[in-house]
């Protein structure tokens, strides 16, 4: 049987990858500070979104 791999998640979803509450998270979709695409009426995160958020978080704290 084929393992599928999810290819993007759900505002809630990421918001719980990364520990923040749902507000935070739809804040930092909506200022741009992690990107996200619309897919009908909902928006949607790929996961390398999620991985260049976090890295930039990450560079900015050792400077």
């Amino acid at each position: 049987m084929t393992e599928v791999t999810r290819k993007w998640f759900t505002v809630a979803e990421v918001a719980e990858m990364l520990g923040y509450g749902v507000s935070k998270t739809k804040m930092l979709v909506a200022t741009g500070q992690l990107r996200s695409l619309k897919d009908g009426h909902h928006r949607r995160v790929l996961l390398v979104w999620v991985d260049e958020y976090v890295a930039r978080r990450a560079e900015d704290a050792l400077v």
